[in-house]
């Protein structure tokens, strides 16, 4: 979807380019500028040019990747958003990730743990290969060989207990293998409890961070799209050169990949944050659902008819 996006910011600004190749050659021969004006214009939208068949090449390996990647096989079954959503929408849903929201227990965490207990187990079964065995029986019957139940009653009961101090050592071999996994996985519990805890604070402040530079990026395409039209106009009106019209144009642009590129950065970032508190990071679908219905309505508004 970032790439797809690329390609729409890029053929804007083809077509901004187009225009002022035009504009410059019409006021090339009005005379209000010179020749070298609608060559710069002419050099720069073939550059732009360049740029969108680079982006449209990158936006077609992406898509067959993510084919490859779902196992879908064609490029074409995917339904993709044609479109990032829109920034407030972004925030809506992933603002609250950066509060003080309570983690939940972690998968890799809870597996662990699961496992220091499994090899504490382990090691308690092979202490108990040096431990005395009792054990326990009870008979009763009668002692008779003429008939069925008959004669007198007898019935023995008794405890026996038994004890190897040293039967070889192959147990004692085993008392240390069961201890080494115990202190490996007591290392790798501990360890995965302290790259939970780190995820936790690194992914909230990646996610603050995000949110951050996408408010500077709507700022910038804001001020950089007013600029390139105060520049436009004063170069229509002989008072900027060719070069200033096409850096405005040029800051207009990148300013606007920068916008979509904040936008998944933030997307990207409040995944990792949902899932350094252990919650499901599919639940940002909603976002890709809000981004099909805009574009579905876009597209009934520019076919009424249909």
């Amino acid at each position: 979807v970032l790439a797809t996006e690329r390609v729409r910011t890029l053929q804007a600004a083809v077509r901004a380019a187009q225009a002022h190749v035009s504009q410059s050659s019409a006021m090339v021969r009005q005379g209000l500028a010179t020749k070298s004006d609608a060559l710069l214009a002419s050099v720069r939208a073939g550059d732009i040019e360049s740029q969108l068949a680079d982006a449209e090449g990158g936006a077609d390996i992406a898509q067959r990747q993510l084919a490859m990647l779902l196992g879908v096989g064609d490029a074409g079954h995917l339904t993709l958003p044609a479109a990032l959503p829109p920034s407030v929408r972004i925030r809506a849903v992933i603002g609250a990730d950066t509060a003080d929201v309570v983690p939940q227990e972690r998968a890799d965490v809870r597996a662990a743990s699961q496992g220091l207990e499994a090899a504490r187990a382990g090691q308690l079964r092979a202490r108990s290969g040096y431990l005395p065995r009792v054990n326990s029986f009870a008979r009763f019957d009668w002692n008779s060989a003429g008939q069925l139940y008959g004669g007198d009653r007898n019935w023995t009961a008794g405890v026996m207990a038994s004890w190897s101090p040293f039967s070889g050592a192959s147990e004692l071999a085993d008392m240390q293998l069961a201890a080494g996994h115990a202190t490996t996985a007591a290392a790798q519990a501990e360890a995965a409890q302290a790259n939970a805890r780190l995820e936790l604070e690194q992914s909230r402040t990646t996610l603050t961070v995000a949110l951050a530079r996408l408010t500077i990026a709507e700022r910038s395409v804001a001020q950089s799209a007013e600029a390139n039209r105060i520049v436009g106009r004063k170069y229509a009106g002989g008072l900027a050169t060719v070069v200033e019209l096409l850096d405005a144009q040029a800051v207009e642009t990148q300013s606007a990949l920068g916008l979509s590129q904040a936008q998944w950065s933030a997307i990207a970032a409040a995944a990792e944050r949902r899932r350094a508190l252990g919650l499901d990071p599919s639940t940002l679908q909603v976002l890709d659902q809000a981004a099909l219905t805009a574009d579905a309505t876009t597209t009934a508004a520019s076919n009424p008819k249909e």
